[in-house]
């Protein structure tokens, strides 16, 4: 897209941000992508340099797949990918970004994703629904139960045990410090009923575990559909690709179609597209969702504010720039603020 095309783009985004009583966010790995979490290149190198060495894969996620000679290699490889990916924080703050465009909203959030970057921007974990699960988590492999279990203090040692020093931005090696490809023994996670080892709880195959905390957030979701069924709400979907549309994707299209009041956003680097049956209330943008975001967040602060100030963005703090503005503006751009009626100034016309 062009520039001048994103603009209008981002334009009617905020638009249809500002009408929707509600937002439904979608998120796929696009979306922590886009605030840094990428699963190649230089980040993979920086942690599993070693990894790629010896057992000649270049990206975490085949990672997650290689059938490790042992345990102890194994879980030395999956508690540094569990750490970087789980317990840092994104090194861009596109999820920041992101609640400071929906917080004021009644909003929902449906994901893919398993890095629990929602929560640590500070979305409302009750708001939240993470489908395929989370890199927080274990369960029994077989599975004997269905019960989930946090593993950061395991992980914590296992990397430490491997010569890593923690940090909130990532994994350092200390000076002088070789670096080890395999943890011990007695931190092998082990199920506590059966015995078997523990695996992640990730939606791999059939013994992916849905456990009470799982179920509760599903019935949360279906509760938020339900409240909003034919009303003003926005389908923003951020990051989803065509591995699983079936979860976020083709039902954002299908809801949309079904309600007059709805409107589409997708934004996604290199595939943003909608049916052509519900076009007409569908907003595409192909570009990266962090700049977007920013881009969005610029216009908030420097555009729209209503002078009554319920639900005021940026005072204005001399009522001469309200009058200017007001007077270079022609009516047909003055919306009105939702909740008291009074009119909406747009800065940037200053």
């Amino acid at each position: 897209m062009r520039t001048k095309q994103i603009e209008q783009a981002i334009h009617r985004f905020q638009e249809a941000l500002s009408k929707a009583d509600a937002v439904l966010i979608g998120a796929g790995a696009g979306l922590s992508t886009s605030a840094g979490f990428a699963y190649d290149g230089e980040r993979f190198q920086r942690y599993f340099a070693d990894v790629e060495a010896r057992y000649g894969f270049h990206d975490m996620y085949t990672g997650g797949f290689f059938p490790f000679p042992t345990l102890e290699e194994q879980w030395a490889y999956w508690s540094r990918f569990i750490y970087v990916n789980r317990y840092c924080d994104p090194p861009k703050p596109v999820y920041l970004d992101l609640l400071r465009s929906v917080k004021d909203k009644d909003y929902f959030v449906l994901t893919t994703n398993v890095d629990h970057c929602f929560q640590r921007a500070g979305f409302d974990k009750r708001r939240l629904f993470y489908t395929q699960g989370d890199y927080g988590l274990w369960q029994c492999s077989a599975p004997c139960h269905h019960q989930t279990y946090d593993n950061e203090e395991i992980v914590r040692q296992m990397v430490e045990a491997q010569g890593f020093r923690t940090t909130k931005e990532g994994l350092k090696v200390p000076d002088g410090i070789t670096i080890s490809m395999s943890v011990p023994s007695e931190l092998i996670p082990r199920c506590p009923r059966c015995g078997r080892p523990m695996s992640m709880n990730l939606r791999a195959d059939n013994t992916f575990v849905q456990d009470a905390g799982w179920y509760a957030a599903a019935e949360r979701y279906d509760a938020f559909i339900r409240r909003h069924d034919h009303q003003p709400i926005l389908y923003l979907e951020l990051g989803v690709g065509m591995n699983t549309p079936g979860i976020i994707k083709y039902p954002f299209w299908q809801m949309t179609y079904q309600n007059p009041e709805a409107t589409y956003v997708c934004i996604n680097y290199g595939d943003a597209a909608a049916p052509k049956e519900i076009a007409e209330r569908s907003v595409c943008i192909d570009g990266d969702i962090g700049d977007v975001l920013k881009k969005n967040k610029m216009k908030r602060s420097r555009f729209s504010f209503c002078y009554g100030r319920c639900v005021l963005m940026k005072e204005i703090q001399k009522s001469q720039i309200a009058e200017k503005a007001t007077a270079k503006m022609p009516k047909i751009y003055l919306p009105k603020c939702r909740k008291t009626g009074m009119l909406l100034g747009e800065q940037e016309k200053i």
